[in-house]
């Protein structure tokens, strides 16, 4: 075979096998598969990466109606919404109540109370629940504040009940990142590692956007923004994380010309009045972050900074008004490096 030949022989054979390779890698290309649906009194929004090609949409709405039937005060056959109108408690009819009972407690705890699921009576005594009444006066919050603390119920693994029958629970605040985890642990059962959950504006990043090949990516919105004009104070790149942004963006009562926050403050019964505008947190999960970002805006951002160090488990993005009203940022130092602020 002359040089000429075995060169032709060569090209043609590296041809061949770079042919074979890019075929490999098209076989290799997993495309995404997005599912929505409506759940919670809000939307949510999935992205995930399956080498099978299989929709979850069924078994994810299938979750999110036990989780409603287990901790949602919307639904009047909720285990929560019973225990809410008993005088002693309820046996847990599903495994998605305990959980949040538990790192509610934990967080209770940690946040010095500011973080209560015992707010109920005074979410209802605010307008903030299923029934929209007229502001309270003082004399009315502090009758109301009486029957409010995390002493005044006690619980195990298969029940709940009042140590005062006036008691009742309110899981707003931590039952979108617990919805957010459910989903998580059940992607995680099928051997996906790559998926991005959103719920109400939280929820859980796990791996990469394949099909972008980077990490996923969440925008933070300003706390100018309505619900016509939108925009974004920040972009956070997502690092295996459960991510929650509390605010009063567009949960607020006005009456009479006065804005009333949809967050209510458990130890002096009204509603929180913070410079702090927006507190998003990163955690291992989406309840961890979802509480903890709901006891940020009550106790305000220098207590959230000041109290950080004693929590290495949490990170932080905090959107805050100085005194000449213009906006602030705080972040965590280890997540600088992957936040992104637009003046």
């Amino acid at each position: 075979m002359t040089n000429r030949a075995k060169n032709i022989l060569y090209t043609a054979l590296l041809l061949l096998a770079m042919f074979g390779v890019w075929k490999y890698r098209q076989g290799q290309i997993i495309l995404p598969t997005q599912i929505e649906g409506k759940t919670m009194g809000t939307t949510y929004h999935i992205t995930y990466f399956d080498r099978e090609g299989r929709v979850f949409q069924t078994a994810v709405d299938s979750l999110f109606v036990l989780i409603n039937r287990s901790i949602s005060t919307y639904d009047t056959t909720a285990d929560i919404a019973r225990f809410n109108k008993g005088t002693h408690g309820v046996r847990f009819t599903t495994p998605y109540f305990f959980p949040p009972l538990k790192k509610s407690q934990k967080v209770f705890s940690g946040s010095n109370g500011c973080y209560d699921p015992t707010v109920m009576p005074l979410v209802n005594a605010w307008g903030f629940g299923p029934k929209k009444v007229s502001v309270p006066d003082t004399a009315e919050v502090m009758a109301v504040r009486a029957f409010v603390g995390f002493e005044k119920i006690q619980f195990n693994e298969d029940s709940v009940w009042k140590t005062d029958p006036r008691a009742q629970l309110d899981f707003s605040g931590i039952g979108q990142g617990y919805g957010s985890d459910v989903v998580a642990e059940f992607f995680e059962s099928k051997g996906i590692d790559n998926y991005f959950i959103e719920l109400g504006g939280e929820g859980v990043a796990k791996g990469k956007n394949l099909k972008e090949n980077r990490v996923w990516e969440v925008g933070v919105l300003d706390p100018n923004s309505d619900y016509i004009s939108k925009a974004y104070k920040a972009y956070v790149k997502l690092d295996n994380m459960g991510y929650s942004t509390s605010g009063n963006y567009f949960n607020f009562r006005e009456v009479n010309g006065r804005k009333y926050s949809h967050t209510i403050d458990p130890k002096s019964g009204f509603p929180a009045e913070r410079a702090l505008l927006s507190a998003t947190v990163f955690a291992k999960d989406c309840t961890t972050a979802d509480a903890w970002a709901t006891a940020f805006m009550v106790m305000g951002h220098e207590k959230a900074i000041e109290i950080l160090p004693q929590h290495p488990e949490l990170d932080v993005l905090l959107i805050y008004s100085q005194p000449d009203g213009k906006q602030a940022v705080y972040v965590s130092e280890r997540m600088k490096s992957a936040v992104q602020i637009n003046p």
